[in-house]
């Protein structure tokens, strides 16, 4: 469940009604600490009323389940449950990036045993038929320009709450790593919009081109042809970035004769305002955000 769905979220910028020229206003009442919180939680819908503790117990219960009992009847043959683990707390490390089959074979092979990247890959097919993975796919686009889009899926779990079980990571930890909360709040975000947009039939795909230019999410709604993009980022600093590459996206790579125009343009963060650049590029705290 999104933050929304669990009541986390102010509600006061609906990802549907996101539109040129109008702007955005609202003020999340989640903290950075509480996002962190919200982030090692989870939206299980099971978990509504327990405490925060009694979620973490939760989750790594959960996820030993996965590994004693899922996953091997998933692959249904020969199989080393601790090279299991640490596939899956490899994934966990590397959520929200593009890590290949190699690299994490290397992460998951150790100085006395190599692991095959076919075998890793044995282990990620048994986790997304238990829909414990769940990959983003790149964006298949027409380009006005000679760059050339990058195929690799992006890693993401369920629930970015499994990543930190996995690797036993509670919400002081992620709080003072700004690095890997940076990577769980992406993985926040995905899941989110998905949420929201899944109202619209939306899609959610991630962007990523030769020149390495990145967008994290792009939302297309085949019904009607629009589509929007969204960068992520924890925190303020980033956001001039963040907004640099959206129109970048919109101006000199995406063929919009082909596509249209973007429907939005949005830089979606853990801060607390929500407000409308000059540029047009919204502004939306994660925790204001609804369908």
């Amino acid at each position: 469940m999104s933050l929304a769905e669990i009541g986390a979220s102010t509600n006061q910028v609906s990802l549907a009604a996101l539109q040129p020229g109008v702007g955005v206003n609202g003020a999340s009442k989640l903290t950075y600490k509480g996002m962190a919180e919200q982030a090692v939680r989870g939206g299980w819908p099971g978990l509504l009323g327990a405490s925060t503790q009694q979620a973490v117990m939760f989750n790594r219960s959960y996820l030993d389940n996965v590994f004693d009992v899922e996953v091997p009847e998933s692959v249904g043959t020969r199989h080393n449950q601790l090279h299991i683990r640490r596939t899956l707390e490899s994934v966990a490390r590397n959520i929200s990036g593009e890590a290949t089959m190699k690299t994490l074979a290397a992460d998951v092979s150790s100085d006395a045993t190599t692991v095959d990247p076919k075998t890793v890959s044995t282990y990620l097919q048994a986790l997304t038929r238990i829909f414990i993975l769940d990959e983003l796919q790149p964006w298949s686009v027409a380009l006005r320009s000679k760059s050339r889009l990058r195929t690799s899926p992006k890693l993401h779990l369920a629930d970015p709450s499994l990543a930190c079980a996995a690797l036993g990571i509670g919400v002081d930890r992620l709080a003072n790593d700004p690095e890997f909360f940076g990577q769980i709040f992406e993985s926040m975000v995905i899941r989110d919009l998905r949420a929201a947009s899944a109202l619209q039939h939306g899609h959610v795909y991630h962007y990523r081109d030769n020149t390495g230019l990145e967008v994290d999410a792009i939302i297309e709604y085949p019904e009607d042809g629009k589509w929007g993009a969204c960068e992520v980022k924890l925190g303020a600093s980033q956001i001039p970035q963040a907004e640099a590459n959206l129109i970048k996206l919109r101006d000199e790579r995406v063929d919009t004769n082909k596509v249209g125009s973007p429907a939005y343009l949005a830089i979606i963060t853990a801060t607390e305002y929500a407000y409308t650049l000059p540029s047009g590029v919204h502004v939306i705290p994660l925790g204001t955000l609804t369908a």
